[in-house]
């Protein structure tokens, strides 16, 4: 480290020069950020159910349509000629939309009878009981109206943005209505608008906070704000980085600067807080740098790789966005980590490092660690009831099976679902494909329509559409032209080479009922597939229960054999082993008890904390082999030195993260609550049953003569 130190002494203005070019570069790199709210589109990559769901929406040329529901006041029904007048205007303007192919409605787009084309003024012209046959005649009615007649369903396919169109079409209202969209597209749109929210004004929030905690302890604003900078910079040059490379930002990768941010800054304040003491000392800087580095360089290093390899463990998944989040907050995690290795130590030579007032958790903190550890009563009580807890909670871990998961209860996007749901049984209608035979079409219609007819006949399944269902509504010239290509229905293809596409319309299903419905197309020789969004949230609710299983064994072996090989001694890497394994079962017992369950994020977070938590036993650790030299009581002088900074930082990235309780998104303040417990957890088992594994004499107040 003594070289180090004088090359960073003696070229520091070369260092910031460097720092300062590749931050300009970042910046401009992120003028090319880019945003993807297709959550759907990163889940249909990677695993089987989300690809079959792409193959087909691929071959018969169809997109997730954006869902209208229109409903009528108590005590109307569209049987009433001027409500579907009013019906056919809200279809108008619906098709007017920028963006917007087609609209599948109720009212045919002519009239059965006569063959007129039915417009609003055609509609209303009609004699009163005519509302009635036309409800009648129209081959989709029993998918699209309620069964009180008050609510009625549009179905609007978009063309190649579909995000855009549903942000657009979400801005039409009709007067005679009461509206609520749902849908993917909808769930894209309003995702998208988020996102920019998030990026906004949380990263801000975060770093405020973060310089009031470390104000605790340091004493300093100006000090505080330099031991979160190499952090601050490592999220911009990551987020420069993303943008170069030309990745969209997404829901998951959203909370990449966040997570560099909040768990990048642990090493900057370790060295401020150490070339602070030193400053104390001595006026020569370049023994302030080559001892601040020599105390605590190494572990700056280990902390750095073993917070990467608790995000890198992610790679080893099956979920896209998990892999991504792991590999970006990884690369953002090393560029902090840099930083603070190199910049930091360069800007702190041209900065004044003493402080006018006593830390407010100073001396006060360090006696109150002290007094704790001079017996091993406190860490057995935290140990035994963190063993209590995980015990009676962690068997009650589950996925969250829930698509919405991200959006909170009363967010508007989950309300028009939860409507829509209510009153038509699913907001997200599956798609699959009966098997067709060119030479016999006739045929294959039959088989389809029995096989459909058995789907409908299992728990969950209100209706089961192919062109077997719609065949009678239509005259046999037109079923030949649906049959060949030539013509189409209102649900958008349903035919293809070898295939005729179906869509079944669930209804307060279940897992279970889901299984079945899979479980039958498994089996039949007619179902070629059945897929959708919710066969993808199904599997990935399997894929979820895997990421936690091997991204926390992968992140705990790789800790392991880093310490391992640091170490060099078995002692040493069980005991710092010790408090981030107590700290992972008081994780999950808390995920547990707590209703958020698993899911995209919080499946992953256990992993995370083995990298993050890990560091506090390094720091810890090092501090102790640096005290040991002065005989007895080495770990009550290694908590003076290192125990103000582990409090500080871990009680910085929980307070942190309490912004995330502002973001729109659901998930952000579940992973806020999560990390609170696992910091809290994994500073107290830290500096509480690491000295308790030691000998006594390491807690002893008198040293050898």
């Amino acid at each position: 480290m003594a070289r180090l130190a004088h090359f960073i002494v003696s070229r520091s203005r070369l260092v910031l020069a460097g720092t300062a070019i590749t931050t300009l570069l970042a910046v401009v790199a992120l003028t090319q950020i880019t945003f993807n709210a297709d959550v759907s589109a990163f889940l249909l990559e990677g695993n089987p159910a989300g690809e079959e769901f792409a193959r087909i929406q691929e071959k018969y040329e169809t997109a997730d349509p954006i869902n209208v529901l229109a409903s009528l006041p108590d005590g109307e029904t569209f049987l009433d000629v001027e409500n579907l007048a009013s019906l056919a205007e809200l279809r108008e303007g619906l098709e007017s939309v920028d963006g917007v192919s087609g609209v599948a409605s109720v009212l045919p787009e002519v009239n059965p009878v006569t063959g007129d084309r039915l417009d609003p003024g055609s509609i209303r012209d009609l004699p009163p009981g005519a509302g009635a046959q036309l409800l009648e005649r129209s081959p989709i009615s029993e998918i699209l109206v309620s069964e009180d007649g008050r609510h009625s369903m549009l179905l609007v396919s978009p063309e190649s943005d579909a995000t855009g169109t549903a942000r657009r079409v979400i801005a039409t209202d009709h007067p005679d209505f009461e509206i609520a969209f749902s849908g993917n597209p909808v769930v894209f749109a309003s995702v998208l608008d988020q996102l920019s929210f998030f990026l906004l004004l949380i990263p801000p929030l975060v770093i405020i906070l973060l310089v009031a905690v470390f104000y605790t302890t340091i004493g300093s604003r100006k000090l505080s704000a330099l031991a979160i900078l190499p952090a601050v910079l490592g999220s911009l040059w990551t987020f420069g980085l993303v943008s170069a490379l030309g990745v969209e930002i997404d829901i998951v990768t959203v909370i990449v600067p966040i997570f560099v941010i909040v768990m990048g800054s642990a090493d900057g304040l370790h060295f401020v807080t150490h070339f602070q003491e030193e400053a104390a000392r001595t006026d020569d800087q370049l023994e302030r740098t080559e001892s601040a580095l020599r105390q605590i360089g190494v572990p700056m290093i280990l902390t750095t790789v073993s917070t990467s390899a608790g995000f890198l463990s992610l790679l080893v998944t099956d979920v896209q966005p998990i892999r991504q989040l792991g590999l970006f907050t990884a690369v953002g995690i090393g560029f902090a980590g840099l930083i603070s290795l190199l910049t930091l130590p360069a800007l702190m030579t041209h900065v004044d490092p003493s402080t006018k007032r006593a830390a407010p958790l100073g001396p006060r903190l360090v006696r109150s660690l002290r007094a704790a550890i001079k017996t091993r009563l406190p860490a057995l009580a935290v140990t035994a009831g963190v063993l209590v807890f995980a015990a009676l909670t962690v068997p009650g871990l589950e996925v969250n099976p829930d698509q919405l998961f991200f959006f909170k209860d009363d967010d508007p996007v989950r309300l028009a679902f939860e409507r829509t749901e209510e009153i038509f049984g699913g907001a997200t209608p599956l798609t699959g494909e009966f098997s067709f035979d060119s030479s016999d079409p006739q045929g294959s219609l039959e088989a389809a329509g029995r096989a459909g007819s058995e789907l409908e006949q299992l728990d969950g399944v209100r209706r089961v559409i192919s062109l077997a269902d719609l065949a009678s509504a239509f005259p046999p010239d037109q079923i030949d032209r649906l049959l060949d290509g030539s013509m189409t229905t209102p649900l958008g293809q349903m035919v293809s080479e070898d295939g005729l596409r179906f869509v079944l319309m669930p209804e307060n299903f279940t897992t279970a009922d889901l299984e079945g419905w899979l479980a039958y197309a498994g089996e039949s020789d007619v179902v070629d597939s059945l897929t959708g969004m919710p066969v993808v949230w199904d599997e990935i609710a399997d894929l979820v229960l895997e990421a936690q299983a091997q991204s926390l064994v992968v992140a705990f072996l790789l800790v392991a054999l880093m310490l391992g090989l640091t170490y060099r001694r078995v002692r040493e890497t069980l005991i710092s082993l010790v408090p981030i394994a107590l700290t992972i079962v008081t994780l999950l017992g808390f995920i547990a008890i707590s209703g958020i369950q698993l899911n995209l994020l919080t499946a992953v977070v256990s992993s995370i904390v083995i990298g993050v938590g890990i560091d506090y036993a390094i720091h810890y650790m090092a501090a102790i082999d640096h005290a040991r030299t002065g005989g007895d009581g080495y770990a009550l002088r290694a908590v003076s030195k290192a125990g103000r900074p582990i409090v500080a930082n871990a009680l910085g990235i929980a307070v942190a993260l309490t912004a995330l309780w502002l973001s729109p998104l659901k998930v952000h303040a579940q992973v806020s609550q999560i990390m609170w417990v696992a910091m809290a957890t994994a500073a107290a088992t830290s500096l509480l049953v690491i000295p308790a594994l030691l000998p006594r004499k390491a807690v002893s107040e008198t040293s050898p003569s």
